[in-house]
């Protein structure tokens, strides 16, 4: 049996995977542990795979997109950013990826980091992709992100900073399908010239990116948004490893 378990240098995928090697490793099964490499992330995903391929035992392989070198080459391609049609960086820096080793490899079953509080994103995903052999076994255990978090600092492992520096997963720095005030402001802070970087590029093709939380409720530019705006609110967590496409419907 072939098997493809998806790292996002999140905790919970890290978890997932490191259970799936405990059931599978040592049996007649052909196990990878595959990685998407994007620019856009936080260097540090690359301290934190290094630490968890070490915990785990077993390599991670890098892959990456064949026609893009980034993410902002993909807004600037398709001059779209995020919208009501989904993140083209998803599909081309994620899916396209996903889909080469499927075609090409053919696995039996993919394992993604779910964990037990994303039953309703589950059932989202198994009815979009009816051909993915889907398996977590974090659902099968009942784990949180919590419990995720806690079992892989009891590995020795620090997470990743984009945790520590508050964000709700290790995402790409300025990910374009976040759209509250609070995240933005956040990534103001922790991370100028990415924010700078998003603004401009988002002027240049006309996406708003941010969503006003009071009021109206409008959107507008990063370069309108209050520095104070959204400082006390909870950062929604919008996982944007390979679970973004569970909550789009464009394959």
């Amino acid at each position: 049996m072939r098997l493809a378990y998806w790292y996002s240098c999140g905790d919970a995928s890290a978890v997932n995977t490191m259970l799936g090697l405990r059931r599978y490793r040592g049996g007649a099964h052909e196990i990878r542990v595959l990685r998407c490499v994007i620019p856009e992330e936080h260097p540090d995903n690359d301290r934190v795979a290094a630490d968890v391929q070490r915990w785990l035992n077993w390599p991670v392989e890098n892959i990456k997109s064949e026609d893009f070198e980034s993410c902002e080459a993909v807004w600037r391609d398709r001059k779209y950013m995020s919208g009501v049609h989904g993140a083209p960086c998803t599909v081309e820096m994620k899916k396209a990826p996903r889909w080469k080793i499927e075609s090409e490899w053919h696995p039996d079953l993919q394992g993604f980091g779910y964990t037990v509080d994303e039953q309703r994103r589950v059932k989202r995903f198994k009815e979009q992709n009816p051909e993915v052999n889907f398996v977590s076994h974090l659902i099968e255990e009942g784990l949180s992100k919590d419990d995720c978090h806690a079992i892989v600092a009891r590995a020795g492992i620090r997470m990743s900073q984009r945790y520590l520096d508050g964000f709700p997963n290790a995402n790409c720095r300025g990910c374009v399908k976040q759209e509250s005030p609070g995240y933005w402001n956040l990534e103001r802070r922790t991370d100028p010239a990415i924010f700078n970087a998003r603004a401009k590029l988002s002027r240049e093709i006309g996406c708003k990116l941010v969503k006003l939380t009071t009021g109206a409720r409008e959107r507008i530019y990063l370069d309108e948004l209050d520095p104070s705006a959204g400082i006390t609110e909870k950062i929604p967590n919008l996982e944007c490893s390979l679970l973004c496409y569970s909550a789009e419907g464009d394959r």
